[in-house]
């Protein structure tokens, strides 16, 4: 098989790891108009509550579902008790603010599980590879494939389907005016917070058996995160999926031809795209 064509599938793979993990920043910024700079340790705290329940013997498929549940549930507190008051300030104490809870989490890693990475092999029925003529591929990164497939249908159902992805879609556009037809802005906000640290996290544990844990895997992220979110578009579901993918597929591919510009690619393509959309792919014009 191509080592070009196994790039583009490992780009694949990559990039809709990066899509679960922006698309709840994404999401987040739409709705509240607020910027979350603990989104990567909310990442980082998920990939080792995932080690943690790993360590205590637990199925990586209860994992995969109770870290997220626990971070999820720490978001939403984090903004019922603390980041709600923030919400009229200026973007200058949401930084502050969420780069001081984002520090606090970082450290709070360390403390109870050291400042050395650690490394977690795939579940048993996802080792080895498939064997499919020439092509010879992980069986864990091919589940990484179809479940971020299938979480991203549920996703764009939740947002697309139900009640709440219309009083989201709606509070993205005027947040007036879902409070003006008796709907408690406020409770969905800590909800959409509370589902944007969920998923974070959900990308932290799926990332475990590829890249391991470690204290400062959320800084890393949360650059990642944000490239993706200018470049797809500031609140844009759809653009957070599209530029996962042209972010993963294209760091894998410069792997292959450049392995130094490979991060520095991430940055030139944000720059090429912001001088010919400003909004991004798929965002809305301000």
């Amino acid at each position: 098989m191509s080592v070009y064509l196994l790039q583009t599938i490992n780009g694949i793979g990559i990039g809709m790891l990066y899509f679960v993990l922006a698309v709840g920043l994404s999401i987040v910024f739409g709705l509240l108009r607020f910027v979350n700079f603990a989104h990567g340790a909310f990442y980082l705290l998920g990939a080792y509550l995932g080690f943690q329940l790993l360590a205590w013997g637990l199925d990586f498929g209860i994992a995969l579902f109770v870290a997220p549940l626990i971070a999820g549930a720490l978001g939403w507190a984090t903004e019922r008790l603390l980041l709600h008051r923030l919400y009229a300030k200026a973007h200058e104490f949401h930084i502050l603010v969420t780069v001081g809870l984002a520090l606090v989490i970082q450290e709070a890693v360390i403390v109870f599980w050291g400042p050395l990475g650690n490394t977690v092999q795939p579940p048993e029925w996802l080792q080895g590879v498939v064997i499919w003529g020439q092509f010879v591929y992980p069986k864990y990164r091919l589940f990484v494939i179809a479940f971020t497939a299938v979480l991203a249908g549920l996703l764009w159902w939740l947002l697309e389907g139900t009640r709440l992805g219309s009083i989201v879609r709606a509070g993205s556009e005027s947040t007036e005016m879902v409070s003006l037809l008796g709907i408690d802005v406020f409770r969905i906000f800590g909800i959409v917070f509370g589902l944007g640290a969920a998923t974070a996290a959900l990308a932290g544990v799926l990332a475990l058996p590829i890249r391991g844990a470690e204290p400062f895997m959320g800084v890393e992220a949360l650059a990642v995160a944000f490239v993706i979110v200018v470049i797809g578009g500031l609140g844009s579901f759809g653009g957070a999926l599209v530029g996962g993918l042209m972010i993963g597929v294209m760091q894998s591919l410069m792997s292959t031809l450049w392995p130094p510009g490979a991060s520095l690619m991430i940055y030139i393509t944000m720059a090429a795209v912001l001088l010919l959309r400003p909004h991004g792919l798929l965002g809305r014009p301000a």
